[in-house]
């Protein structure tokens, strides 16, 4: 393809030759001759310049260069874009297997893939170029929206709502039970869980994620968040707009989370815990309570500045405790020092 009709498509600014071949799109550690790649800033000029690529994607003009140069506002962005020029996504037959099992009561939408072995039960609402693959499990009175993918082996219990557009990738299970139980006598007594989940438009969900259902009401994520895989949403967990959720967080029951907060890998949040609009809580960190906007570390989790003072410190520690015996050992010479004196 010639790197002026991709400039079009991303709507790039185009600098130097339009007539050249691209072959592929690639990043900086991979690209070569006949290959696309960009750059976010000048600290990676030294790796364009070593891998021989023949166009960039970049957000200024580099005057160190030769080759030509797409300028975009966004150079990850339109990355991301020309990805999609070269690599489109594969289209699928509309149509629904006959080894599919489709309820008499669902309501499947227009050009709709039900791949085989697909269960959909009672009063199901599939919509429009909606595609199911082989596997995927949809109980009763799930309603799922337009130009969603939901990827093989995902089960979907009853009652749960999920919006337009949203991935849900294998192995994911929405709408399982909430963790609740009270003690009766020395045993635990099951507290029923009746409630569902909502999942907004433009939500995309991971591998293996476990999204439990409410307990009564609903368990919400909001539109246009990204759950990565292996992530555990309590019962009514309340996941605000545009989120990021990294691997491995576990959010435990009716915790909220504001609109474009960010929990990177391994994060644990306590029940009930409210994290305000716009936060960030590094890896590894566990929070509890009420979070002010701010970026977080550590566990129990403080502010993250305070964080790199208190992990400076724990490096000398060692150094500190020797230092600290050191002087307990003085003073206690001392004070032998002046009992001896008075005899």
């Amino acid at each position: 393809m010639k790197l002026k009709d991709i400039s079009q498509q991303i709507n790039a600014r185009l600098i130097g030759d339009g007539e050249i071949e691209i072959r592929g799109v690639s990043g900086l550690d991979t690209a070569g001759e006949g290959d696309l790649t960009f750059i976010k800033n000048k600290k990676y000029l030294p790796s364009l310049i070593r891998s021989g690529a023949t166009a960039v994607i970049t957000g200024e003009y580099l005057d160190e260069i030769k080759i030509p140069q797409l300028i975009v506002e966004n150079p990850l962005l339109g990355f991301a874009r020309a990805l999609e020029v070269f690599y489109p996504v594969k289209k699928r037959a509309p149509g629904i297997s006959n080894k599919a099992h489709v309820s008499e009561t669902a309501k499947i939408g227009r050009d709709v893939v039900i791949s085989p072995f697909v269960y959909i039960g009672e009063d199901v609402t599939v919509g429009d170029n909606t595609i199911l693959y082989p596997g995927v499990f949809i109980d009763d009175n799930v309603s799922i929206g337009t130009n969603c993918t939901i990827f093989s082996n995902v089960c979907i219990y009853d009652n749960v709502k999920i919006g337009s557009r949203v991935r849900i990738h294998s192995g994911t299970v929405i709408g399982s039970d909430g963790f609740g139980y009270v003690f009766d006598g020395d045993r635990h007594y099951k507290i029923p869980q009746v409630g569902g989940v909502i999942i907004g438009d433009d939500v995309e969900i991971g591998a293996s994620v476990t999204i439990d259902r409410a307990t009564t009401g609903n368990t919400i994520i909001g539109e246009g968040t990204k759950i990565d895989n292996l992530v555990q949403i309590a019962h009514n967990v309340h996941i605000g707009k545009h989120c990021i959720i990294v691997a491995q967080v576990g959010i435990a029951g009716s915790t909220r989370l504001g609109n474009h907060v960010t929990l990177a890998g391994q994060v644990g949040v306590s029940d009930h815990t409210t994290i305000e609009d716009g936060t960030v809580v590094t890896a590894q960190s566990g929070v509890m309570g009420d979070v002010k906007k701010g970026v977080y570390s550590g566990s129990p989790a403080m502010s993250h500045f305070k964080w790199l003072r208190v992990r400076a410190t724990l490096e000398h520690l060692p150094d500190m405790h020797k230092k600290l015996k050191e002087i307990e050992k003085a003073i206690e010479e001392l004070k032998g020092g002046r009992d001896n004196g008075r005899d």
